[in-house]
């Protein structure tokens, strides 16, 4: 899986990342791991073609010291369907740009 780490983080950076991700994102019921929204004109031709399975999202999983960012997006409404896959140029960077935000956001240092 590709993705984008960023390790060494304290335990109270960590707590304060694990508080955003509860209020900003879906908690997606598997112990640490979030799911983050990507803005409708981020989608893909495929996916915007798939209403029925938005909202489409990225993985955001806490770790011990760390939280990684999948650059693989998904659908919340239709597991297996063809519009699932790594990302376009726009939403990895959209992906780098809110892991920046968030670091900067929170005053994380690492």
């Amino acid at each position: 899986m590709r993705s984008y780490l960023i390790d060494e983080i304290s335990l109270s950076d960590l707590e304060k990342i694990a508080e955003f991700l509860r209020l900003k994102t879906i908690h997606s019921g598997l112990g640490k791991i979030f799911w983050v929204s990507l803005p409708p004109h981020l989608l893909s031709p495929k996916q915007a073609q798939h209403p029925q399975c938005q909202p489409h999202v990225f993985a955001a999983e806490l770790g011990a010291n760390w939280i990684k960012l999948e650059f693989f997006v998904r659908s919340m409404n239709g597991v297996g369907c063809e519009c699932q896959g790594y990302c376009i140029r726009e939403q990895e960077q959209f992906i780098l740009h809110w892991a920046q935000e968030l670091v900067r956001h929170l005053r994380i240092e690492t």
